[in-house]
């Protein structure tokens, strides 16, 4: 007999031997009908798994983050094999589940476009009704070699190839379909029966624009088709939601063969760019930042010394400069330890507090690049930290209340998550111990639920992320804190103690908007483009009914401008009602309209995108209304 620790507490005894289901059907009928894998030790593991020693066991269902995984990697396999059956002469290359869905990369001789969609899902629901058992069995290398050329599948052995001597060899099968895959994957095909084909894209093998060019489709899968057609409602809102849609129509920002990746910003976009740094402006004065600015090209031993030139060469643009080598900057930490050392430090100027605004530039492989949200050059709103170790909980304390803070002003309910020592990495063991136990211990003192992220943490510390919600319910990745005590170390960065001797500070990395361009993506989407007043680029359109009233719309333009209120005036000769419905879609919070009653009682009638006509009202009034709105930050609308 061995014991199993299950997720509630309990502990059972059962025949050595016993699968993963067995124990799922033992525990419930229910439970085992929508099973999906198990979990043993830590370890995603098949249902069809035996147990053949103690061992703690939690059953995964499709509300399980992991159990979505192995139920998609199933549609993934099942997409394949229905392209296999349509397309004979397809070669197959990987197809992963990921966040929202899963896709599966194909190497065919034409393209698959979202006309060929259609006759493939007629396929896939006839593998789904057919039931077909999935079945795991392993090879040695050598043999599994021999399947998959047999198979005619050179992608399959080139990983098999890459795989590291003694890794088992794992392939699944249902029906005449063999995919090498190290699973887990569902019992048949059957729950796979609400799914959908979203789009085609090109992808490069092994994602290297030196390899050949791959046809993606990518795709979800639900185990309720109430839950699919859910997701799909979402998916058409978040369309008239894209950001890069909504970029072009309100003229914020623009992308350009000449430049891909590299964004360009328009009149209003700059507006909006230029809200939001002044907002990041004010909110770290007050919290005690002075603000710095670095080069953006510094020389090949700066990137040596930082670690980027080994960790991160392959991200970076280079160049040469008198015979020497120079990098793009990636990042801003360099500059920021360069600034730092400028001078000797006393323990009593700590902690000291640097923000930067600073243009960054990362090489992003083409097929990856995705309007604001993946670009090649951004600003990051970073900051470091520079403290006495024991300040370290304090500073990531006010880190977390600035963000908080941030996030609040634009309506976003945001989880955290700590990420820890990557293999990649720099340092000892005891310096990663200290850094990641004083990142959960603040969170852990305020009072903060976080989930770890094992390996995920950068190269030279442990850190903090914070996902935001948007009002879909999808989650961005934008504020990090990041714990460091190998730059430091690396730049030789000192202070004067109490004691009179050179100590090494701790540093901090963060940034709240993540990178500015990025963060006006999310927020496009978010808002729909129906930013907050105090966020708006045009915060009022000024609409004159005829020529006759326009000196009474430059008064009232003029007197809206010197109170600081972002204001726009259409003096075309258009039809009223043609201007209003512009404005309107325009998503401007407000439209005002004079002509001979408002003039003569110095008033203006006004429409707010919140609340449709609201009648006429004194100017005063008005602006004594739209000032205060601005004021608030947090008074935000989500349409």
């Amino acid at each position: 007999m061995i014991k199993v620790a299950l997720k509630d507490g309990s502990i059972k005894e059962y025949q050595a031997g016993m699968t993963v289901l067995e124990v799922a059907e033992d525990l419930s009928a229910g439970l085992a009908r929508i099973a999906c894998a198990g979990l043993v030790n830590g370890e995603m593991t098949d249902l069809r798994s035996s147990l053949n020693e103690d061992c703690s066991l939690e059953i995964l269902t499709f509300n399980d983050q992991k159990g979505r995984w192995a139920f998609r990697h199933t549609a993934a396999h099942i997409l394949a094999q229905a392209v296999k059956r349509l397309y004979p002469n397809v070669k197959l290359a990987i197809g992963p589940a990921i966040e929202e869905g899963f896709y599966y990369d194909f190497d065919n001789d034409k393209p698959f476009t979202e006309e060929d969609f259609e006759k493939i899902e007629v396929e896939m629901k006839k593998i789904v009704k057919e039931k077909l058992a999935i079945e795991r069995f392993e090879l040695p290398r050598e043999e599994a070699i021999k399947l998959m050329e047999e198979m005619g599948e050179p992608y399959k052995v080139e990983l098999i190839r890459d795989l590291p001597e003694g890794e088992i060899i794992s392939f699944y099968k249902q029906g005449e379909f063999v995919d090498l895959c190290a699973g887990p994957h569902l019992m048949n095909t059957k729950p796979v029966e609400a799914f959908k084909l979203l789009s085609a894209a090109g992808a490069y093998w092994k994602g290297s624009e030196k390899n050949k060019m791959l046809s993606r489709i990518y795709a979800t899968a639900f185990a309720k088709k109430a839950d699919l057609a859910e997701h799909l409602e979402r998916l058409e809102e978040a369309k008239k939601r894209d950001h890069r849609k909504l970029g072009k129509e309100l003229e914020l920002f623009t992308l350009l063969d000449e430049g891909p990746g590299f964004p360009f910003f328009l009149p209003k976009g700059m507006e909006l760019k230029n809200t939001l740094i002044s907002y990041w402006r004010d909110l770290h004065k007050k919290a005690g930042y002075q603000e710095i600015s670095t080069p953006i090209i510094l020389n090949k031993e700066l990137w040596l010394t930082s670690g980027h030139w080994d960790h991160y060469r392959e991200n970076m643009y280079t160049t040469v400069i008198d015979d020497m080598d120079y990098a793009v900057k990636p990042m801003n930490c360099p500059g920021g330890m360069l600034v730092y050392k400028t001078k000797m430090h006393s323990y009593r100027d700590l902690p000291l507090r640097m923000g930067e605004l600073g243009l960054v530039h990362r090489h992003e492989l083409s097929g990856a690049l995705h309007g604001l949200m993946r670009v090649r050059n951004f600003t990051q709103d970073d900051a470091h930290i520079f403290m006495l170790p024991e300040q370290i909980k304090d500073e990531i304390k006010g880190v977390v209340k600035l963000i908080d803070e941030v996030y609040k002003a634009f309506g976003f309910k945001y989880r955290v998550e700590v990420s820890t020592r990557p293999e990649d990495s720099m340092g000892s063991d005891e310096a990663w111990d200290m850094a990641i136990a004083a990142l959960k211990e603040a969170l852990g003192e305020m009072g903060y639920d976080y989930k770890i992220n094992e390996g995920d943490g950068a190269f030279y510390g442990p850190k903090i992320d914070f996902k935001l919600e948007d009002c879909l319910g999808r989650t961005w990745q934008c504020g990090t804190i990041q714990l460091d005590f190998q730059l430091p170390e690396r730049f030789q960065l000192e202070y004067i103690g109490a004691d009179g001797e050179k100590h090494r500070p701790v540093m901090i990395h963060r940034v709240v908007f993540g990178s500015i361009e990025r963060f006006i993506g999310v927020i496009t989407e978010h808002f729909a483009g129906a930013f907050p007043t105090w966020l708006a680029p045009v915060q009022v359109k000024l609409l004159p009914i005829s020529e006759k009233y326009h000196e009474y719309a430059y008064k009232v333009r003029d007197a809206l401008e010197k109170e600081g209120v972002k204001i726009e005036l259409d003096e075309r000769a258009e039809k009223i009602g043609y201007k209003i419905r512009e404005a309107r879609m325009q998503r401007v919070p407000y439209i005002l309209v004079v002509g001979a009653s408002e003039e003569e009682e110095g008033k203006v009638a006004v429409r707010s995108r919140q609340n449709g006509e609201e009648g006429a009202m004194a100017l005063d009034a008005f602006i004594a209304r739209i000032k205060k709105e601005i004021e608030d930050k947090y008074n935000y609308l989500v349409d």
